[in-house]
């Protein structure tokens, strides 16, 4: 049995790009990418220099952290590429790219952000379902930002579209700082989800 019990040495960090943001947001994401540095793990994320993107990636490089960007070529422009990261990696898809940031990461993270952010997350919570992805899933609930999807995700446990123990899936904190205590208290996962995400299905349908 596989769990997640692999060192955290990269953490895939998932952020917005929007540059119309509340001053909250912005030193969040500032911080996290500190906090993430002086942990002594690399960054992952989806390459931007601007909006949360931007302020995570300087925010960890003004304290030495190494930092890894993966950006589709047709966004290096809207997402103004950052220039100055350990390196930058242009690929061809959305898909490429997300790929790759939750491969290399030992662990997810979420700053607040919108429809990119949400289907990123989402992908990473249904492979662990799955069991394809094991490691600690982090939601960063700055200003109570993720207070709704977790009420929702809490409902879909409730009306049966998942089991109770899905819930372990993700931890939530209001604060970076809160972050290296989160990752080591995170529930251990195992490749073993999918034969129980199996047994879910069948003892629904049985109902």
């Amino acid at each position: 049995m596989k769990k997640n019990m692999k060192k955290i040495e990269c953490i895939t960090v998932y952020a917005s790009a929007s540059s119309a943001l509340a001053p909250v947001y912005n030193q969040a994401a500032t911080e996290l990418g500190g906090v993430i540095a002086r942990m002594s793990c690399d960054i992952v994320y989806g390459g931007g220099g601007i909006g949360l993107m931007g302020k995570l990636a300087d925010g960890a490089l003004q304290q030495g952290g190494r930092v890894y960007g993966i950006i589709p070529g047709f966004l290096d422009g809207l997402e103004q590429g950052h220039t100055k990261l350990t390196s930058q990696q242009v690929v061809t898809s959305m898909r490429i790219r997300k790929e790759i940031m939750l491969d290399r990461g030992d662990a997810v993270v979420a700053l607040p952000g919108g429809s990119g952010t949400f289907e990123e997350l989402f992908e990473a919570l249904t492979l662990k379902r799955l069991g394809k992805y094991l490691g600690p899933i982090i939601l960063i609930n700055t200003n109570k930002y993720y207070d709704g999807l977790i009420r929702f995700l809490e409902q879909s446990v409730r009306e049966g579209f998942m089991d109770t123990q899905h819930l372990q899936m993700w931890s939530v904190i209001d604060a970076p700082a809160e972050l290296e205590a989160a990752l080591k208290n995170a529930a251990p996962w195992s490749e073993d989800a999918i034969s129980f995400a199996a047994k879910d299905t069948r003892r629904r349908h049985e109902q």
